[in-house]
């Protein structure tokens, strides 16, 4: 059997596996390919760049945290960012009883009217600010992002995964899935080496 290697932008509330016995959204209400499983995961409140495939030694290597691959994150947060909470994503924090590794974080270039706004919309407040994060990890425990922006006093508030190490979320609207192209297939094809 050939390999297939999809990108799906996931929308928020569906959940990233096939099945659900409460009849909750899940991938199936997306992609009718068969065979393909999530490469890691991202809760049912979180959006953005989700792989896809059905090679095994792929999904190994770009799941598990000990080969590094970077995963980028859009974050909105509650409040305006310190340069000590920044300082303090970016060398590490402690989420329970482990200290994250060290993460790449900048307030978001990119235009943010682009990001489509978000069905149901995110909490506002009048007197609170929010403000747009990109944040690149190497690892991903459960719920990390939010467990990092929360032990800085920012929470999140919307979480969007951009890219998956060379792959990104470039054009792929909301609910929709492609195949990767030939280049992207031949960049994949190296994190098996």
């Amino acid at each position: 059997m050939p390999y297939r290697y999809l990108l799906f932008n996931k929308p928020y509330g569906v959940l990233t596996q096939f099945t659900d016995e409460g009849d909750r959204p899940t991938l199936k209400n997306y992609i009718d390919v068969p065979s393909v499983y999530a490469v890691g995961r991202l809760d049912q409140d979180s959006e953005g760049l989700l792989l896809l495939t059905n090679h095994g030694a792929v999904q190994h290597r770009l799941s598990d945290p000990k080969f590094h691959h970077s995963k980028t994150y859009w974050v909105q947060v509650e409040g305006i960012p310190t340069p000590e909470a920044i300082a303090q994503l970016e060398t590490g924090v402690f989420i329970q009883d482990y200290k994250t590794r060290p993460a790449k974080v900048k307030f978001l270039s990119v235009d943010i009217t682009a990001i489509p706004p978000r069905d149901p919309p995110i909490r506002f407040r009048a007197s609170i600010p929010a403000t747009w994060l990109e944040m690149t990890l190497t690892e991903g425990k459960n719920r990390q992002v939010r467990r990092m922006t929360a032990a800085v006093g920012f929470p999140t508030l919307r979480l969007i995964r951009a890219a998956i190490a060379n792959l990104k979320l470039d054009g792929l609207e909301i609910g929709q899935w492609r195949d990767l192209t030939s280049k992207e297939i031949a960049i994949v094809s190296t994190y098996t080496k």
